[in-house]
């Protein structure tokens, strides 16, 4: 199989022989648990979910592994490379909660094994008929389960199909001479090519496995938000939310700020996030949590239009800093996550809004944080901004068990 050479060839992430830093930096059980109630904001928390890493590439299952220690993860990849480089940090670190098989997509149900939670990102855009992949995923997944999935945004990535082309026309193929000059090539490609921002915004972009995967993959699509969540219903899956949110939404940054803004509400929510989408016009992929059409219960219930959110306990995402340098007039500091790549998603707040921030400290309530003031409106538009821009993420499960 062309791809599955391909990959032999040229192993995608870089293989890495060190996995410390990531196994200190997962030992802080707050960031375990905002990763835990991004999928499932209803459930109590727990650590010994099944968890299964499609396509894991030659790291990503042994990571989790070492995220969950509690947990049993399972790889599959049809790279023979990748699941070997997997079972090298899996002896490295004797990861005895994971297991790895060489296994397409495809064919998952082989294992004979049913999951809490599936990762795949990355891969479900390179295979010859993402539909099948992403419904034998979907059969492996338990009814009260849920999957991540990444797969590449067609317009932020112009540049990069430009470029395919550009090689097929001079059938330039992926050999190593062949990528080494194609480096050199694209250093001289003109300023405002669409191409020109994506390299200097990812310098890992010239590494040689980097720029084969994204110019010389044999197989290779992108969807629209609007072909996403088609591709999403096909499976029998429903949309839960995304990864981060705020990017999508009509709510945050510039966005929320033109003058066509009121106009979104007139937009369903698929429609909204598709006119964010080309607003935005330099999205390189999306990233969604998706639930199982026959989902026993409410799978993603956060809401502030009821009753329940005083009762939600806001949980910090490790990625987002408090800068009080410089702040906008009539804020005292601005909030912003690190992992957005719009300069404009940030969150400027007031005294009384930074003190409710301090007061998050991943077990209290929105009701218990607000204190002696009282529920009112400026509470709830606070705490729902600060959800919508990725700043917490939030523990309903309280609300669920007394609903």
């Amino acid at each position: 199989m062309e791809v599955a050479d391909f990959y032999e060839r040229y192993p995608y992430p870089r293989p890495i022989e060190s996995l410390e830093t990531y196994r200190q930096l997962w030992q802080d059980e707050q960031r375990r648990r905002a990763e835990y109630h991004l999928f499932w904001p209803a459930r109590p928390f727990r650590e010994d979910q099944s968890i299964l890493v499609a396509g894991c590439g030659t790291s990503q299952a042994a990571k989790h592994a070492m995220r969950w220690p509690r947990a049993r993860v399972v790889g599959i990849d049809f790279s023979a490379t990748s699941v070997r480089c997997t079972e090298q940090l899996k002896q490295k670190y004797e990861l005895q909660n994971l297991e790895v098989h060489q296994c397409p997509i495809e064919r998952v149900g082989e294992l004979g094994q049913s999951f809490d939670q599936i990762i795949c990102t990355g891969v479900l855009h390179h295979l010859p008929d993402p539909d099948a992949g992403l419904a034998a995923l979907s059969r492996v997944l338990n009814p009260d389960g849920a999957m991540q999935i990444m797969v590449y945004a067609p317009y932020g990535r112009a540049g990069i199909y430009m470029l395919q082309e550009f090689c097929r026309k001079l059938d330039i193929r992926a050999t190593d001479d062949e990528i080494r000059n194609l480096i050199v090539a694209l250093m001289a490609l003109p300023r405002g090519h669409p191409l020109e921002s994506l390299l200097r915004l990812a310098p890992d972009f010239r590494e040689e496995a980097a720029l084969a995967d994204a110019l010389l993959h044999p197989q290779d699509r992108a969807y629209s938000v609007p072909q996403l969540f088609d591709f999403i219903s096909r499976a029998g899956l429903t949309f839960g939310r995304w990864v981060r949110q705020a990017p999508y939404s009509p709510h945050c940054g510039a966005v929320a700020r033109i003058p066509q803004a009121a106009r979104f509400e007139r937009l369903s929510q698929v429609e909204q996030f598709a006119a964010v989408e080309l607003f935005r016009g330099t999205m390189i992929r999306h990233s969604v949590i998706v639930y199982r059409n026959d989902n026993p219960r409410s799978p993603h219930p956060v809401s502030f239009d009821g009753d329940a959110w005083p009762g939600y306990v806001p949980i910090r995402v490790p990625d987002t800093i408090c800068v009080r340098d410089n702040p906008p007039a009539g804020a005292v500091a601005v909030l912003i996550n690190r992992t957005h790549t719009y300069t404009d998603i940030v969150l400027p707040i007031d005294a009384e809004e930074a003190r409710l921030v301090d007061a998050v400290d991943g077990r209290s309530t929105i009701e218990e944080i607000v204190g002696e003031q009282g529920i009112h409106q400026a509470a709830r538009s606070f705490f729902q901004r600060l959800w919508w821009y990725d700043q917490v993420m939030l523990d309903a499960s309280q609300c669920a068990v007394a609903g």
